[in-house]
């Protein structure tokens, strides 16, 4: 029971950083590059990104990450109530202050983006992209935030699991 526990942690902590590396990674570059490009071409960047960015790669950190931390947290709880109860808050605040906000706020606002022609007027694109960007933004931040958090309770729970026991002397 304790392999099984550590080896689904150890696949909890790779989910968790695969997915705070994808939202960081939106958040100190990505956007702040499309902030300064002009905002025709950030608008048909962003609904190009948007827009291939649903695919079987992915999916599974972004909609199995709280799924597999879960699972980590019930086995790591039988080993040891400490790591199943890190793996638990990370699934937790993940699921709640990312991936909820991720389909709640920043999806919807990507949606609406995807339909909205890309103006030829840069006045008009410049206008869009300002009432785009500062929320996505806002949002984004929320989600990168809790992801990291997720990732280092991941890691606790994964480092109580996988610590060495300590032997008894007589």
């Amino acid at each position: 029971m304790r392999a099984l526990a550590i080896v689904t942690a150890f696949l909890g902590v790779m989910f968790a950083g695969a997915i705070f590396g994808f939202f960081y990674a939106w958040l100190c570059s990505t956007m702040w590059g499309l902030d300064t490009a002009d905002p025709r071409v950030a608008m048909a960047a962003m609904q190009a990104m948007n827009g291939s960015v649903r695919n079987a790669v992915f999916a599974p950190a972004f909609f199995g990450t709280p799924v597999v931390l879960a699972l980590a947290a019930l086995l790591g709880a039988r080993v040891m109530r400490g790591a199943g109860l890190a793996l638990g808050a990370a699934a937790l605040v993940y699921a709640v202050a990312a991936l909820f906000v991720t389909l709640q706020v920043n999806v919807p606002m990507n949606e609406v983006l995807a339909v909205t022609p890309v103006p030829d007027d840069i006045a008009a694109a410049r206008e869009i992209w300002a009432g785009y960007s500062p929320r996505w933004q806002e949002f984004n931040l929320i989600r990168t935030v809790a992801s990291g958090v997720s990732l280092a309770l991941a890691v606790l729970g994964f480092g109580l699991l996988a610590r060495p026991e300590r032997r008894k002397a007589f």
